[in-house]
């Protein structure tokens, strides 16, 4: 039977924790959101990465990496002397079923009542 991976937190990789408080700190920072818009186009070396924020050390975008990496937010692979990182949408998924699909309705309902008075007013 093979091993399981596990990330640097000693998780299972691809294991989702059960409260998302690590998920929303991990969103909380501007640069962590724009590591994880550069790895919406798919997966990354962390050089690659690293490339994309001159402003900031090698160590700083690794670390912004870890947190990303213990919210699960971003699996890590290694390719030999390459660490290639891809985003994981589950915690993203998880938060987008809990926080905003139960909302969608309620602003369908409300897009809706607004377009009707719009057009009502129109005709008027």
């Amino acid at each position: 039977m093979g091993r399981k991976s596990r990330d640097s937190t000693g998780k299972e990789a691809g294991q989702v924790p059960a409260d998302l408080d690590a998920v929303w700190k991990a969103l909380a920072d501007k640069t962590r959101r724009d590591i994880l818009d550069s790895l919406r186009n798919g997966p990354r070396t962390t050089t690659e990465i690293v490339e994309q924020f001159p402003h900031l050390s090698r160590f700083g975008v690794m670390k912004h990496i870890d947190v990303l990496r213990s919210a699960n937010l971003v699996l890590t692979r290694s390719e030999g002397r390459q660490r290639v990182n891809s985003i994981n949408a589950i915690p993203l998924r998880l938060i987008y079923e809990r926080w905003v699909s139960k909302y969608e309705d309620l602003w369908a309902i409300m897009l809706t009542g607004f377009k009707d008075s719009a057009e009502e007013s129109a005709q008027d």
